[in-house]
């Protein structure tokens, strides 16, 4: 597959799609190529706002993307939309529905819906989102919203790849505070509480404000602390709110020094992660280890030697 990159920085879309194809392949000679593309396509990169939203099942992440999406779209935005769809661990494949979830979002010029399998990604996020990010980026899209699957480990995985964080939350007037982690709710740069509207705007006042408390009782040592909005995405309202208070966000950021720093650091946290998952890749192609493996956990099975020693031993191969 041959990609056409001065296409692809003008914002041809279908460079774009297929570019974004290409890095998805798990063909080794497609990766090679990927590579060398991202490598071309770097400098154009990196002048986005990259948001992360997600939430529990049933929250409406879908109808509120179209909602923000279509006002972003209004305000002069060009706007790309990665939404990772769940991957069966049975037969492996996606329903890759968003589009139609988007009805509207989708029609529009300036805006590109691109669903991805996750195909057991950790967290629900595939494994190439972040360099489809960079893809998006220089094609020239000024938003990039994550949205995740909203399960598991997800939120962790998403926080750690865009520049701000939002949770959609129900108004179910704090009735889910208990079950949501600590973890998430510090890695929450903003909750916003959807479907406010009808008899549910009393309840989701009185949820924000159970919110807010919760949000007072952590620590906070960076420059922002999160904020509790309400929203209704079928009547658009709050929408203008949340993107303002994203913008805030982002010049406070600059201003602070702290914008290019949790790029870097997300970078270096990456750079890692590949690292440790390259050499596993490394390790499972050995032929050697593939010989010793088996008797190796015939040994640790029956109580002859321990789990360490056995990965000692196949460590000792490479």
């Amino acid at each position: 597959m041959t990609i056409d990159v001065d296409l692809l920085l003008s914002g041809n879309r279908r460079a774009l799609a297929k570019a974004i194809t290409l890095i998805e392949s798990k063909r080794n000679i497609d990766r090679e190529k990927s590579q060398e593309l991202l490598k071309r396509i770097l400098p154009h990169s990196g002048k986005s706002i990259r948001i992360g939203i997600s939430g529990v099942p049933g929250v409406g992440k879908s109808t509120f993307i179209e909602s923000f999406g279509l006002y972003l779209l209004s305000q002069g935005k060009k706007l790309a939309v990665l939404a990772v769809d769940p991957s069966s661990p049975i037969a492996g494949g996606s329903i890759l529905g968003d589009k139609t979830r988007m009805e509207f979002l989708s029609r529009e010029e300036n805006a590109f819906i691109r669903p991805s399998p996750s195909e057991g990604a950790l967290g629900g996020v595939a494994l190439k989102t972040r360099e489809t990010m960079l893809l998006c980026e220089a094609a020239g899209y000024d938003v990039i919203l994550v949205e995740t699957v909203g399960v598991g480990q997800s939120e962790y995985e998403v926080a750690s790849m865009v520049d701000f964080f939002l949770v959609l939350m129900m108004p179910n007037a704090g009735d889910e505070l208990q079950g949501i982690k600590k973890g998430i709710m510090e890695l929450a740069d903003a909750l916003v509480i959807n479907k406010c509207d009808g008899e549910s705007i009393n309840l989701a006042k009185r949820t924000r404000s159970q919110y807010k408390s919760a949000l007072n009782l952590l620590h906070y040592t960076s420059f922002w602390t999160p904020q509790v909005l309400l929203a209704s995405s079928t009547e658009n309202k709050g929408i203008d709110k949340v993107w303002g208070m994203i913008v805030d966000y982002y010049f406070t950021a600059i201003k602070e020094h702290a914008f290019d720093q949790k790029r870097a650091k997300q970078n270096i946290e990456w750079m890692r992660r590949l690292m440790h998952e390259m050499l596993d890749l490394k390790l499972s192609q050995n032929p050697r280890v593939k010989d010793i493996i088996p008797e190796l956990e015939r040994q640790v099975t029956d109580g002859r030697t321990t789990p360490y020693a056995a990965a000692e031993q196949i460590l000792s191969l490479l």
